[in-house]
Formats: structure tokens, C-alpha cells, sequence
């Protein structure tokens, strides 16, 4: 017979032993929580939680559950997020890398592309090339010099440019011609009518003389900086610009076509710039100089005798005597002399260079005898400045000739 001490002993024993049985059971349902169904998720917690247990213990499990299954589920969440963001990832890296040429990113509006078309787009590293830049100042200038009786000031060729307002009036301020286009713009449909009202000006002035047309009213609508930088040349190249473009700049482009839904990229080198002798050819259309040197140059000497004697009629009444012209104008002296005593006028002396040294000096020089033409009511010289002084026969020879022209008679 057992004594009762010994039966409160086994007792205890016997508790013991079913309430570490009951931790454990409910120890392992917790671990395999994640690996199980939601319902059997929710059958594990209702065991895990009986109300036979004490309630300290119960809350304590119950607290224990909720920290482990937020901290579980988020980090199952964020592991395969992260598993799929880096497949997406390595899938399109894939597909595009024996497509895109390696370089630049390219912006997502870049290769939004029908299917056979073309886009192209300034290499990054070209923006930033110092003779880009200063080929970009130099037509900027040129634009605002223009168009300073409108008020118009630019300072971007690509916000400014694009919408046609700044190209219209620009063309016809060197033509001459007023087009018909409505002043202000503010759709993109009027932006574009306008465009094309100006391009075809421009195109038809320039397609006689085979000039290769870089642009389009898309490519300067979507700002295109070289399709807008290659039709400023070549108006400033046809009408004759008085200022001094750099010469041999070029710039990288990247272009991208598609082509039975695959995208394909190529990296371009578009010349903007040539030697100032080259960039003379085609500027505007060939006279009675270009044929007298091309097809007579025997008859040259001719022209330059009587030019001389003309000059020479007038600029002796200073004690001034001419024997070369091509060398003796160049620093724009005698031609602003020349206009003062054809015009019968005295010229200040603080408005031009006496004894010119530098070459800036003296395109100031032969700018200001222009700009005494155009007073006298002469029509503004097809001849650049620059020409003038970098000793350019035709040039200096088309500035006499004309003054020529029309004072032949004065005495």
C-alpha cells in the first residue's frame, strides 16, 4: 500500500511530466506554423492556446505567436520581392544586351519608336565638348543680334527654337519675306504648321544648291539640338553671317532604329563644321565672280584695274593710294574711308581702329564699313567680315564691285 506522501510525489511527477509534454507539442505546432496551410495555421493555434492551460502561460504563447509570425511573414515578403525584382532585372538585362551598343543610358522616352523608324540623339559626351559649346554661343549671338529690334532674346537653342516662333522670324529677317503664319502658337498642331511653314521657306531657298537637308519639323519640334544647330549653318552660312564660325567641330550621335520589334543602336559622328574656305562654297549663289575666276582668269586683271582706278579716284583726295586690293582692305580701313568720302562725310575716329593689330580689331573695322553701306542705302554686303580680312579675293571684289555699282559716278 502506498503512503500518501508517496502518492503526492507521483502526482506531481505525473504533472510535471503532461505539462512539459503539452510545452513541447505546442513548441513544435509553432514551428511548423510556416510550412502549413493557413487553416492548419489556425488549428495550430487553437491548440496552442487551450483553455486549459494557466493563463499567464496562454497569453505569454499568444504573444510569442504574434511576434514570430509578423517577423516571419515580412521577411518572407521582402526575400521574394526582392528574388523577383532581381529576375526582372537580370531577364531585361538579358534581352537588351546584344542590342543596345554600349554607352549612355537611353531614356525611356528615347525608345518609344514605331515600328521601322529612326531616332537620334546627342551622345552625352558631345553636350558637353568645348567646341559644341562654343559653335552654340556663336549662333546664339548671331540670333539675338538679328532679331534685336524684336526684342527677342535667346539663351537655349533647344527651348527656344523649337516651336518655330524664333525660326520664322529669324528667316525673315535675312530673306526679307514675310510669311504667312499665324504670330502665336500654343498647340503642338499650330507649333508644327508653323514648322513646316518655315522649313519649306528655308528648303526652297537651299534645295537648287543641293544643300543636304539635316532636318525635319519632328526632329526640331522634339528638340533635336543637331538637326536645330544644322539649319541654323545653313542659314547662317547662305545669307552670309557676319560672324566667325569654328571650324572642324563634330559631334557623336547615338542612333537607334527598330526593326521587326528589336531596338538596334549605333554610334555616329555627324561633322558640323569645316574650314571656313569650305563652308564659303555654296553660301549663296554663283555670280559674275565665280565664272570670272573659274572660267576667265585672264580677264581677272581686268576687273581689279578698273576696281583700283575707282578706289584710287576717291581715296586720293586723303593722300591714300591703293595697289593691292585683296591686302590693303583687309583691316577694314580704307573701306571705312572710303564710305565717308563716297557719302561725303567725315568719319569719328573713335569709331574704328586707325592702326588695327589684332583680327577681332579689324572685323570690327571692316563690320563698321558694312553697317555705313547699309546707312547709304546699299543692300547689306553678301560677304562676311571674316572673309574680308582672311584675305578672300571673291569677297573683297563683291564689296567694291558694288560700291562700284552705285557710286561709279560720284566725284
Amino acid at each position: 500500500m502506498t503512503s500518501p506522501d508517496t502518492q503526492n510525489i507521483s502526482a506531481v511527477k505525473i504533472s510535471s511530466f503532461f505539462l512539459l509534454t503539452d510545452i513541447t507539442l505546442t513548441s513544435a505546432l509553432l514551428s511548423v506554423k510556416f510550412f502549413t496551410t493557413p487553416r492548419e495555421n489556425a488549428a495550430a493555434e487553437q491548440m496552442a492556446t487551450n483553455p486549459a492551460k494557466p493563463p499567464g502561460q496562454t497569453a505569454k504563447m499568444k504573444k510569442d505567436e504574434s511576434l514570430l509570425g509578423k517577423l516571419g511573414g515580412t521577411l518572407v515578403r521582402k526575400k521574394k520581392l526582392k528574388e523577383v525584382s532581381d529576375l526582372q532585372a537580370e531577364g531585361k538585362n538579358t534581352i537588351n544586351a546584344p542590342l543596345l551598343h554600349p554607352g549612355p543610358e537611353l531614356l525611356p522616352e528615347d525608345t518609344l519608336l514605331e515600328e521601322n523608324s529612326e531616332k537620334t540623339i546627342l551622345d552625352p559626351t558631345s553636350r558637353e565638348d568645348l567646341n559644341f559649346k562654343d559653335l552654340q554661343k556663336v549662333l546664339i549671338d548671331w540670333i539675338n543680334s538679328e532679331l534685336e529690334e524684336d526684342r527677342i532674346i535667346v539663351k537655349d537653342l533647344e527651348e527656344d527654337l523649337y516651336d518655330g516662333q524664333v525660326l520664322q522670324k529669324l528667316f525673315e529677317k535675312l530673306s526679307g519675306h514675310k510669311l504667312n503664319v499665324a504670330e502665336v502658337t500654343q498647340s503642338e498642331i499650330g507649333q508644327k504648321q508653323k514648322l513646316q511653314t518655315v522649313l519649306e521657306a528655308v528648303n526652297g531657298v537651299l534645295r537648287p544648291l543641293d544643300w543636304s537637308m539635316e532636318w525635319s519639323v519632328d526632329s526640331i519640334h522634339s528638340k533635336n539640338l543637331v538637326s536645330i544647330v544644322y539649319l541654323l549653318l545653313a542659314l547662317a552660312i547662305y545669307y552670309a553671317a557676319p560672324i566667325r564660325l569654328p571650324e572642324h567641330v563634330s559631334v557623336k550621335v547615338i542612333v537607334i532604329k527598330k526593326k521587326e520589334g528589336i531596338l538596334q543602336t549605333a554610334h555616329v559622328t555627324k561633322q558640323l563644321t569645316s574650314t571656313t574656305t569650305d563652308m564659303m562654297i555654296g553660301r549663296s549663289e554663283r555670280d559674275a565672280f565665280d565664272t570670272l575666276l573659274d572660267h576667265a582668269p585672264d580677264k581677272l586683271n581686268v576687273v581689279k584695274t578698273s576696281l583700283i582706278t575707282f578706289v584710287n579716284k576717291h581715296l586720293n583726295k586723303l593722300n591714300l593710294e591703293v595697289t593691292e586690293l585683296e591686302s590693303q582692305f583687309a583691316d577694314g580701313v580704307y573701306l571705312v574711308l572710303l564710305m565717308g568720302l563716297l557719302e561725303n562725310y567725315f568719319v569719328p575716329l573713335y569709331n574704328f581702329y586707325l592702326t588695327p593689330e589684332s583680327f577681332e580689331q579689324k572685323v570690327h573695322n571692316v563690320s563698321f564699313a558694312f553697317e555705313l553701306m547699309q546707312d547709304g542705302g546699299l543692300q547689306k554686303p553678301k560677304a562676311r567680315p571674316e572673309d574680308v580680312v582672311n584675305l578672300n579675293l571673291k569677297s573683297t571684289l563683291r564689296v567694291l564691285y558694288n560700291l562700284f555699282t552705285n557710286y561709279k559716278n560720284s566725284e
